[in-house]
């Protein structure tokens, strides 16, 4: 069979990887996105779907748009029988949907129709989700619509983190995706219409997202800081500068009854008041432009005076 493989993130990486060693697979050309600006100097990297490629010794092919008449060329004169894509980053044409026998086969870290876009993954943990899970389907020129092909469900631990679970997604997908395959060449896989009267969505996170309402319960925080794991985080405004939070909902001081945001000091610990009368115990901060320091040190360094909040500006 051979493949043509679309992807960019290190969550596409154990899928190429399998596939280059799977017996009767032949991948032709990898697809990524161009070199990026990446950390904080800036310096142009590639992805990690590059480096992988490059190390098994395949051609690599970035186009700036995969709409591009170029982009159709490539497809045209490779003819792949399939497309594998995995969170490659672009909108695939129709033109270019048409051209493999079996169909671009997407795996996507959702149990579609439920969380259609570009982080399934983030936003199930954010929502307080217990349950998710993997989807191969076929694309169509839709977002996340096309037929469903296989499902896998897979439970959300209490503590994880969203790159904690999509490296297990990863994982778990890759035999998967080449179980996809082997189905689709037999004709042992009957494609399944999305009912799209259940869809939900999970956009592309934006900053603004990580930034914490302090309304809602501790919990719904916990489970936000979780989601947004690594990149926006959850973040506040502490004395008008912003600063990332990590802590995890817990009894909080008692008899105390305070606001929302307001910080309290007991003993080696520091809290939050959270909506609901609920309580966020702080483990570590990063104020901009400093590195993380845990909750006795903030405290200490910030000399906390009785009844500070977080989320005022100042």
């Amino acid at each position: 069979m051979r493949i043509v493989f679309c992807g960019t993130p290190e969550f596409a990486v154990p899928t190429l990887q399998r596939l280059i060693a799977e017996p009767g697979c032949k991948v032709e050309a990898v697809v990524t996105q161009p070199d990026r600006p990446k950390g904080r100097g800036q310096e142009v990297a590639g992805s990690a779907v590059k480096e992988a490629a490059l190390e098994a010794g395949l051609h690599v092919y970035q186009p700036e748009k995969i709409k591009s008449d170029s982009a159709y060329e490539f497809f045209k004169r490779v003819n792949p029988d399939a497309v594998v894509i995995l969170a490659y980053g672009q909108i695939v044409p129709m033109r270019l949907i048409e051209i493999p026998r079996l169909g671009w086969i997407n795996l996507h870290a959702s149990l579609l129709p439920a969380y259609r876009g570009a982080a399934p993954g983030n936003w199930a943990i954010a929502n307080g989700e217990t349950r998710t899970g993997l989807t191969t389907m076929q694309i169509d020129a839709g977002m996340d619509t096309g037929p469903i092909l296989l499902q896998r469900e897979m439970e959300i631990d209490a503590n994880e983190t969203a790159p904690e679970l999509l490296g297990r997604m990863a994982q778990a997908g890759a035999p998967m995706l080449v179980e996809t395959l082997r189905g689709l060449e037999r004709g042992e896989i009957a494609l399944r219409a999305q009912d799209s009267s259940k869809a939900s969505l999970a956009p592309l996170l934006k900053k603004e997202d990580g930034q914490i309402d302090w309304s809602l319960d501790a919990q719904r925080i916990y489970n936000r800081m979780r989601g947004f794991a690594p990149w926006p985080g959850a973040w506040t405004i502490f004395r008008g500068q912003t600063c990332q939070v990590w802590g995890r909902a817990a009894e909080g001081p008692r008899g105390r009854v305070v606001e929302p945001e307001t910080l309290v000091s007991a003993g080696e610990e520091l809290f939050v008041a959270c909506g609901g009368e609920s309580w966020l115990r702080v483990e570590a901060v990063q104020i901009e432009g400093r590195k993380w320091v845990g909750a006795r040190e903030f405290v200490n360094g910030a000399r906390l005076q009785g009844g500070e909040k977080l989320g005022e500006q100042r």
